[in-house]
């Protein structure tokens, strides 16, 4: 069991500032995973942890003890990494028992430490074969495997998923799963670009963005609470729609007349003297609805994705600027250049002022995260 503790850590390469003001506590037996854009610092605070980077400035420190000048092999660390980075002429047994033999550990443990991970990570019929004889998922597990057999306090994952193709990628997402399920005191951090894998794996994600952190929260927290317009972005997939307007009546619900002639009624408490303010109402394409109603927005169609289980609707493609795009649950054939009009509840409406959310501002009482409820359409 291990608790991390960064504080004020920084990176920088020469005048360069790579990260700055990493601030962050990760409990024992905690799966965080780190995500955001390329080039933001995911992989390089992870391998700072992992000792291979070295920390410019703060502190790190392991169940309390204060890691900066300590070698990656004395830390407790395992790491898996983006590329397998297997010994191609050595059995899986081999590669997973070869860290075990350089430590000097026994025949006998070796050969228990080896067999158990080969059970955990049903590779046991494929011990005796060589690399070159497996799939690539099979040799993303050998790699898992030999971060197993050492029994660390901490795994570090550097994007393992990133070279298989789609469908091995959700089958070992699955295998990551059920084995953090089976080693509940271990702490795992996970460096990823892709959201799916972060909403279904982390207990917290790690938002990096500008040099620092943007976020940190569970996952359906960040959905549903994004701090600033960044995380709203990020998080989701497609992006959240930003309407822009401006605030016409305050109050615990906030009413905003949009530039594109809507009215939306958000439940996010404003103050008095809100009223004029410049806001960008944030809805997620998955809670857009169809309406004959009032409505947030209206357009012409002006392509459609039908993916079966939804149908994508696109707003604004051709005008150079950031679309509006609609998910409506199921088949809606026929709609290309039709004019639409799409409403959502005023729950499932964030409300943004100079990129910040309203949630956060000072002085608003935020009560504890819970997950919100599915939302009824009308019929």
């Amino acid at each position: 069991m291990a608790d991390l503790k960064l504080t004020d850590v920084a990176k920088s390469y020469g005048e360069v500032n790579v990260l700055r003001d990493i601030d962050l506590d990760i409990r024992s037996g905690e799966f965080i995973v780190f995500v955001g854009p390329s080039g933001c610092g995911k992989s390089t605070l992870l391998r700072m942890i992992a000792g291979l980077e070295r920390i410019s400035g703060g502190t790190l420190e392991i169940d309390g003890q204060r890691m900066n000048d300590i070698p990656p092999s004395q830390r407790g660390i395992a790491m898996v990494f983006q590329s397998y980075a297997l010994y191609p002429h050595m059995t899986v047994r081999d590669n997973m028992a070869f860290a075990l033999k350089i430590a000097g550990k026994s025949r006998a443990e070796v050969q228990e430490a080896t067999d158990r991970a080969g059970r955990m990570l049903q590779l046991t019929p494929y011990l005796d074969r060589l690399p070159k004889a497996l799939s690539g998922g099979q040799r993303q597990r050998v790699a898992i495997g030999r971060a197993i057999v050492r029994d660390p306090k901490v795994y570090l994952f550097d994007e393992p998923l990133s070279n298989l193709d789609a469908a091995l990628r959700v089958a070992t997402r699955i295998e990551i799963a059920q084995l953090k399920a089976s080693m509940p005191d271990r702490t795992m951090i996970y460096v990823t670009h892709d959201q799916t894998e972060a909403m279904t794996l982390a207990d917290r994600i790690v938002v990096l963005a500008g040099g620092g952190i943007a976020q940190v929260g569970a996952p359906l927290e960040l959905y549903e609470r994004p701090v600033n317009e960044f995380v709203a972005g990020f998080i989701g997939s497609p992006a959240m729609n930003l309407l822009p307007g401006r605030v016409t009546a305050a109050g615990p619900v906030t009413t905003v007349q949009l530039d594109g002639g809507g009215t939306a009624q958000a439940a996010i408490p404003t103050r008095a003297g809100d009223e004029g303010m410049r806001v960008n109402i944030g809805v997620r394409p998955e809670d857009m609805r169809e309406t004959d109603g009032p409505a947030i927005f209206e357009g012409t169609v002006d392509l459609t994705e039908a993916l079966g289980e939804v149908t994508l609707l696109y707003f604004g493609t051709r005008g150079g600027g950031v679309p509006v795009i609609a998910k409506l649950p199921g088949i809606h054939p026929g709609l290309n250049g039709r004019t639409v009009r799409l409403t959502a509840d005023p729950a499932a409406l964030h409300l943004f002022h100079d990129g910040q959310s309203l949630l956060y501002r000072p002085g608003v009482d935020l009560p504890p995260y819970r997950p919100r409820a599915a939302m009824a359409v009308p019929a």
